[in-house]
């Protein structure tokens, strides 16, 4: 008896090993192609904390991929995906750090097989920051019912709620949630807007919650497009007045314009709100601080409406003239009072508008996305990232990570040397999160997906990934909490 059971075990650890590890085929076709894998993970470069990279062939009846690095090797295969188990992808990385992993993939179509060209993961030792937030939506415009603001750990697939509408939308009031930010990367100190029902800006102050309505009557509207100060108590809003307009034929299938902004500042604090850009030819948008807290960068459109009483229809019938061009002030910390803006890229020369600007740690590199009119490059399909390089004045080259798609809110890691995007490239319809290397010589490498446990995922999920955020940590307030708190009145400024 005691044979049959050790005989039973030792088959099932043999079963199991062996569709963990499938064999390699003997007979097979050599191509002179790469594999076409979804997602495209073909010569990346990837962080040395990153979750498995895995992938499928979807036209394949059956994959299987040998993966090496050094003296470690593994077989994958499960139907048409490969699915790398997170101890022995962590044992991958190590062995390949700083240099590259090898991958042959190995496809059956029709009872043949066929070997594909040989490619490489480049792992960096170059860490990346251990989560992400982004807003999941459906592309609809109008749908609030089903709208999250996620948090995901990039070492692995760990994935929650921060908040969702579902907690407060009814069947007659829907509930819009967005902007959320971050002081330096942690969460500590962070916010979030919502609006429409229950309108009010929830704020995180050293881990104390807070709501409060971020608008004064002088204010164009309530605060949106926030950024922290890295170090003090100060965060830098737009006050716009937006319009949507809809497309019947155009891919573009919606413009969203403005008709009027300023810049204020917030400070938490002391609960009030400082105008401190407010020309009335000027529409000043998108404030962003540079990690030192010494320069606030920002866009901004010249003009110079010939009503300003009847704004909103100019706007609406000469939208392709809003262009944005990219400026800086002095920011002294001590006054908390900005100096004389200086214009820093041009990209109304180009007929380009230039917009979403983040800034590198050495205040070197201006990251920024550029389309050919307005604020909302999410819909352009020629809107393209871009790198500013203020120490040379010259762009960089950026088509590693750019595709004949739309393009959008890019962000530095903390540590600089990652690039977080949303792109329309998978099938032009919905924004899914990319992640680039960008080295230490100011050169960008090819973008790759944010990795999932099932490759098909992105495939087959209705929301749209959007204006992704890089964390150190993930946030450490419940949804529950952040729903008690929002049921509260909010406060206003002083």
């Amino acid at each position: 008896m005691k044979q049959y059971i050790f005989s039973f075990f030792l088959v099932l650890v043999l079963l199991t090993a062996c569709s963990t590890h499938p064999s390699l085929p003997q007979d097979y076709r050599q191509e002179g192609t790469l594999p076409d894998i979804y997602p495209d993970y073909t010569d990346v470069t990837v962080p040395i904390n990153i979750a498995p990279l895995n992938f499928m062939v979807e036209e394949a009846d059956k994959v299987v991929a040998r993966i090496q690095a050094g003296d470690v090797a593994y077989n994958y295969g499960k139907g048409n995906k490969v699915i790398i188990p997170e101890n022995e992808w962590r044992e991958l990385l190590a062995s390949a750090k700083g240099k590259k992993m090898q991958v042959d993939v190995y496809c059956k179509q029709q009872d043949k097989w066929s070997r594909y060209k040989s490619f490489g993961i480049e792992v960096s030792a170059d860490s990346i920051d251990p989560y992400i937030s982004y807003r999941a939506l459906a592309p609809t415009y109008v749908g609030f019912e089903h709208l999250a603001i996620r948090q995901r750990c990039l070492e692995n697939f760990k994935e929650s709620d921060i908040f969702n509408t579902r907690q407060l939308s009814t069947e007659r009031e829907g509930v819009c949630i967005n902007c959320h930010s971050y002081q330096n990367y942690r969460t500590d100190n962070m916010m979030f807007h919502i609006r429409i029902c229950h309108d009010a800006t929830v704020i995180v102050s050293d881990g104390k919650l807070r709501n409060v309505l971020l608008k004064t009557p002088e204010m164009i509207s309530a605060a949106v497009y926030p950024s922290w100060h890295p170090t003090l108590k100060l965060i830098a809003f737009s006050t716009d007045r937006t319009v949507q307009s809809f497309h019947t034929r155009d891919i573009t299938k919606v413009e969203v314009m403005e008709s009027a902004s300023d810049i204020v500042f917030y400070d938490v604090e002391k609960n009030t709100i400082q105008t401190v850009l407010a020309d009335s030819i000027e529409l000043e948008l998108f404030p962003s601080w540079s990690p030192d807290g010494k320069w606030l960068y920002f866009c901004s459109a010249r003009h110079e409406f010939e009503d300003m009483n009847n704004g909103m229809n100019e706007t609406l019938n000469h939208y392709k003239e809003l262009q944005y061009n990219l400026y800086r002030a002095p920011f002294d910390m001590e006054t908390r009072t900005l100096g004389e803006p200086e214009l820093i890229y041009d990209a109304v020369s180009k007929s380009r508008s230039a917009v979403e600007q983040r800034v590198s740690s050495d205040n070197r590199y201006v990251l920024f996305a550029e389309g050919p009119h307005g604020l909302f490059h999410i819909w352009h399909p020629t809107a393209q990232i871009e790198i500013l390089d203020q120490q040379t004045g010259q762009l960089v080259d950026t088509r590693a990570i750019n595709s004949d798609r739309a393009e959008s809110y890019p962000s530095f890691s903390s540590n600089d040397r990652w690039i977080l995007f949303e792109s329309r490239r998978d099938d032009g319809n919905y924004t899914r999160d990319y992640l680039a290397y960008f080295d230490r010589k100011g050169k960008v490498h090819k973008a790759f997906l944010v990795p999932q446990q099932d490759p098909e995922f992105f495939r087959l999920s209705l929301f749209s990934w959007s204006r992704p955020e890089f964390m150190k940590e993930p946030v450490k307030i419940t949804p529950r909490m952040f729903l008690d708190q929002s049921l509260k009145e909010a406060g206003r400024p002083k």
